[in-house]
């Protein structure tokens, strides 16, 4: 049973989809006028991994993520670059798709954009008029928030509170300050499509309603996004979607939490913010995404290159493990009953306890790390005494083998498409081998030469009586 924090009930419920072991699930995407950020990385990853798991346990998962290419920010940057706001939506999906792709974040089932269902929003928009839910005004349709009593659900925002400090901008001709832009009257010089209220471009709020509804149906199993979404966006979401089928937009709300910087939320319009791509210049796309789901994904997380620096050590902890799958094979077993194997289907149990339980990575790879832990005190005993039981033998290759398909699940290469890296490793045995023939010419000054060197750079060699195998230090 998965249990799913939800944030319309404030809750941990059973996850229950809508139709047996198929889950609809929308997240939503970048508007596109910047490269992509941290921010913008953790939504990406939580919701992938959260996905990947899904599937893991037999789910099949349509999940649909949305690019919001055209957009206030959007013309503006293109204004300030002197060029076309198509063109700026254009470079800036590439540009995501690339971070996408280098994170490992598997592809959505579709990727829609707002520019191509502008017939799907004006149908969506006619129907809230013919329901009573909006009115137009001089070529602008805005969403009757008095028209829906529940607004405010999701956010626990009460609308007399909201009323308060709400005032209607110069302007804007809504009837109520809470009222929300359904369909926006183009100005000179800026993209519109035609629409019975004239030449216009859709609201933020209605593109993702309308999309989602398209590929999901009316009632979808999880909507998803960052915590600065639940308002306005998810409510207005939430308005427009219930008044206009009568029925229950998502069952099922999820939010990932902030990263933090200097106790401040990582945005760009802070000015606090470091790219995807910058990032990366410094550290593996696994790094990064261990960093990420170290930390529960309905908590804050602080960002800092020393934190990233800290996940880097302990990433490497759990690949050194699974290096030494090689060392633990060369070791001659006993056919004895004495010693102690490792219980690994102990520590899978727990593993997959803590994911069920709303999706708690980082309790998952604490028993990872408590599992390897005890792994390497038998396997260190193991290369020193050059023995081990059958029995000790088979659980700790047991151990190797479900680390690495645990971390696959949960979206890891592991560095094995990692060009770089491969050339490394390609290096490193081709050391090896020269170390190995300096040897047998008894040339031990230059093969010791070699091997204090890659210990240097933090490539330590173990001879063992099958050969010469390497690890990186930690």
């Amino acid at each position: 049973m998965i249990k799913v924090y939800n944030t319309l009930t404030e809750k941990k419920e059973e996850f229950v989809p809508i139709e047996n072991k198929k889950i609809k699930m929308y997240v939503c995407g970048p508007t596109v006028y910047d490269d992509a950020h941290i921010g913008h990385a953790r939504s990406a990853i939580v919701f992938d991994v959260i996905r990947r798991w899904f599937e893991h346990r037999g789910y099949t998962v349509t999940f649909v993520r949305n690019y919001t290419d055209v957009d206030d920010k959007i013309i503006k940057r293109a204004n300030e670059k002197g060029i076309t706001w198509k063109e700026i939506a254009e470079k800036y999906i590439k540009s995501f798709e690339e971070d996408m792709e280098a994170l490992n974040v598997k592809e959505p089932s579709v990727k829609p954009k707002v520019t191509e269902h502008i017939p799907e929003i004006i149908e969506m928009v006619k129907g809230l008029i013919e329901k009573g839910h909006a009115y137009e005004a001089d070529g602008d349709v805005y969403f009757a928030v008095e028209t829906f009593p529940e607004y405010g659900k999701l956010s626990k925002r009460k609308t007399d509170e909201l009323m308060a400090g709400a005032r209607i901008a110069p302007g804007e001709k809504k009837r109520n300050p809470l009222d929300f832009a359904l369909w926006k009257k183009s100005k000179n010089g800026e993209p519109g499509w035609n629409s019975p209220w004239g030449v216009g471009r859709p609201g933020w709020h209605i593109e993702c309603s309308a999309m989602s509804m398209k590929y999901l149906g009316e009632t979808m199993d999880i909507h998803g996004g960052g915590l600065d979404l639940i308002f306005p966006h998810h409510e207005n979401e939430i308005a427009q979607s219930e008044s206009y089928t009568g029925k229950q937009f998502v069952n099922y709300w999820m939010h990932n939490g902030f990263v933090m910087v200097n106790s401040e939320k990582m945005s760009k319009s802070l000015g606090n913010f470091f790219t995807i791509k910058e990032i990366l210049e410094k550290f593996s796309p696994d790094v990064l995404r261990f960093f990420l789901i170290s930390t529960h994904y309905r908590s804050p997380i602080d960002f800092s290159f020393e934190r990233l620096k800290e996940a880097k050590t302990a990433f490497e902890r759990i690949r050194n493990f699974l290096n030494a799958e090689s060392v633990i094979k060369n070791i001659p077993a006993k056919e004895i009953i004495e010693g102690n194997p490792l219980n690994v289907e102990h520590y899978r149990e727990m593993f997959y306890q803590a994911m069920d339980d709303d999706f708690n990575t980082a309790k998952a790879l604490g028993i990872l790390f408590e599992m390897i832990k005890e792994a390497n005190t038998l396997k260190d005993r193991a290369i020193k005494e050059q023995t081990l039981t059958v029995k000790e033998k088979e659980s700790i290759l047991k151990a190797i083998s479900f680390v690495k398909e645990m971390m696959k699940v949960l979206g890891f290469k592991l560095e094995e498409n990692d060009k770089t890296k491969n050339r490394e490793d390609e290096l490193i045995k081709l050391l090896i081998d020269v170390r190995q023939q300096l040897r047998k010419e008894k040339n031990f000054k230059l093969a010791d030469e070699i091997r204090n060197r890659l210990k240097q750079l933090g490539i330590v060699l173990e001879d063992l009586p099958g050969g010469t195998v390497y690890r990186r230090e930690e």
